[in-house]
């Protein structure tokens, strides 16, 4: 793997949910450094994506491929394990606040983030709730949600369903009965675009977006592959961050982190882990489930026995 030999983990992303205990929470729903809220101009974060954006050369240097950090951490183990992932397709992110859970407009994701902390102790799975991009009248129509590794999609939750849908289908494990669950099909890749909380992310991921879906028109994957910029996941270093839901060549859905993807890596992507079902050992930050122990080419016997100690503690089984 790239960088030196001591891995730095950081904590789960998305929306925080404070705990008392990280281990027996099943719920790892996002945030770290809060100092992005202190100060929200620093070098990590920014209020305004526009002027993140609009830097060019000069952003790229100092937060997109060109920074001087890039590739220069390990990436194994750099990914919390768990066990579900939400997407709440909602807006785009250039409305997307840094912490969208505490937009005062912002109803829906406010409210989900809200009932799936109220209800996280009677979740029997480690559920994370991310946002992704969301259009109405499209294929993901703002308050669609997708699920991971079900594969399902349930069309337009609102705020007064909220807390229904929580109970039924996150808690209960079953069904949210107003909505019809559709089955998704193909492969779903979601970049964290997230200017906002993270210049790093405002500057790497629309640029990667971008580059997905010209690859993916240019070797004819639409209606196979969709890819969407997301919210914060976390390891804002390790920018460009993806990942990666599919069905691998046995047809067991996998979801995969990447990072530190650059432009000239989506073709691999798409050629490689997508289309053939291989994994990009030098990307690659880890698959937080579906094959939690699996020995990946390039992992170290210590890194796997690393993650099934703390999965094994995760769980309070020791």
């Amino acid at each position: 793997m790239m960088g030196n030999n001591n891995r730095e983990r950081e904590e789960p992303l998305t929306f925080t949910i404070p705990s008392s205990s990280s281990h027996s929470s099943p719920i790892t729903v996002s945030d770290t450094l809060d100092s992005y809220l202190t100060d929200p101009r620093s070098a990590s974060g920014s209020f305004q994506n526009d002027g993140v954006l609009s830097s060019g050369d000069v952003a790229d240097v100092e937060f997109g491929f060109s920074r001087p950090d890039f590739r220069q951490s390990s990436l194994v183990g750099t990914v919390e394990l768990y066990e579900r992932h939400v997407f709440l397709c909602y807006k785009n992110p250039r409305f997307w606040p840094p912490r969208i859970e505490a937009a005062e407009f912002d109803r829906l994701p406010r409210l989900l983030y809200a009932a799936v902390k109220a209800r996280k102790n009677h979740m029997k799975k480690e559920t994370r709730l991310t946002i992704c991009e969301g259009h109405d009248g499209t294929e993901t129509s703002n308050g669609d949600v997708l699920i991971f590794p079900d594969m399902i999609r349930y069309r337009r939750l609102t705020h007064f369903d909220v807390e229904t849908f929580v109970e039924e289908v996150l808690v209960k494990n079953g069904e949210w009965l107003p909505g019809t669950p559709e089955t998704l099909k193909g492969s779903y890749v979601f970049v964290c675009s997230h200017g906002s909380r993270d210049r790093r992310c405002g500057v790497c991921g629309p640029v990667l977006v971008n580059r997905f879906r010209e690859e993916i028109e240019y070797h004819g994957l639409q209606g196979k592959v969709f890819v969407s910029p997301c919210s914060h996941i976390g390891g804002h270093k390790y920018a460009g961050n993806v990942i990666i839901f599919g069905s691998s060549m046995n047809g067991e859905v996998t979801g995969h982190w990447y990072g530190y993807v650059a432009p000239e890596d989506v073709p691999l992507l798409l050629q490689q882990h997508v289309m053939k079902g291989e994994i990009i050992d030098s990307l690659w930050r880890f698959a937080p489930y579906a094959f939690k122990w699996q020995l990946r080419p390039g992992s170290s016997l210590v890194n796997c026995l690393y993650f099934l100690l703390h999965g094994i503690l995760s769980k309070g089984l020791i």
